[in-house]
């Protein structure tokens, strides 16, 4: 491994997945979404030149490569990879796959201290209320990986290097540099974790990819009322298509409902009762 690069020292496999592992979905024909345990990678373009949005879980980069390859040929190569965020589920492979083939990565320029091994996130908050993934929160890794100088800030005009039509909208909450991808001409929207489509606290609608919207995975989520801002700037977006971090992705009538109905009860659906990140307590 690149001595430049490494992985914080608690990042290790987790026990956890969902009936969708393993499983792509052809959402657009330049966007397909594959699920690696229970959180979504995201490939964007065609066999022309493509990108990859996010790296996975711990120990996923083979898993990765072998969908990239099934689905644009034997020793394909992304442009680059674009990170919605740094958590260890969005990252787990990250480095493997940098060495496989060398090529850059991308991040808001609040989220580099992230991966760059100077910051590590908020320990995650298993006292919130849930359910079993919720509990299991504590073992979750939380130390920065350290990509060195592979990765890049997004440019600050909000064009995404390799995703031309998309632009980049900055949805922080969950981490401070979050970010989503839109474009304009179809209204397509890579959200990350700024929402989810399933109640990821949870270990049997994570297991079962039970479809309903919510806020950011409560746990993870430091930043109650940026997570808030950031649910209102993206159904001010208006998308007509989203595909998220963790659950299945929503479209049309359902879409546009349920996304109206989480920007009306934020409070009640998204944000936890109790919880040390909640009322401030901890920022």
């Amino acid at each position: 491994m690149d001595k430049e690069m490494n992985y914080g020292s608690d990042y290790t496999f987790i026990p956890v997945t969902s009936i969708g592992s393993g499983i792509g979905i052809e959402v657009l024909p330049d966007l397909y979404s594959h699920t690696i345990q229970i959180v979504n990678i995201v490939l964007v373009g065609t066999a022309e030149a493509f990108v990859l949005v996010d790296a996975g879980m711990p120990g996923s980069s083979e898993e990765i490569i072998s969908v990239m390859e099934k689905r644009f040929g034997m020793g394909s190569r992304p442009k680059a990879i674009l990170l919605t965020h740094g958590h260890f589920d969005h990252v787990g492979g990250i480095i493997e796959l940098i060495e496989h083939w060398n090529v850059p990565v991308y991040a808001h320029k609040l989220e580099l201290p992230f991966l760059s091994g100077e910051i590590s996130y908020p320990e995650p908050d298993p006292t919130v209320e849930g359910g079993m993934v919720a509990k299991m929160s504590k073992f979750f890794p939380n130390e920065p990986v350290h990509l060195g100088k592979r990765v890049q800030p997004l440019p600050d005009d909000g064009t995404v290097p390799f995703m031309p039509g998309f632009k980049w909208i900055h949805t922080p909450g969950h981490t401070p540099g979050h970010v989503s991808f839109f474009r304009e001409s179809d209204r397509s929207l890579i959200v990350g974790d700024a929402f989810v489509t399933v109640k990821q606290e949870y270990l049997y609608k994570v297991i079962t990819q039970e479809q309903e919207i919510s806020g950011p995975p409560r746990y993870f989520t430091n930043d109650w009322k940026a997570a808030k801002e950031s649910v209102i700037r993206l159904h001010g977006l208006n998308p007509a298509l989203a595909v998220t971090g963790h659950g299945l992705p929503m479209s049309g009538e359902l879409l546009t409902e349920n996304l109206s109905k989480l920007v009306r009860e934020f409070d009640q659906i998204a944000v936890p009762e109790h919880g040390k990140y909640v009322d401030g307590e901890i920022h």
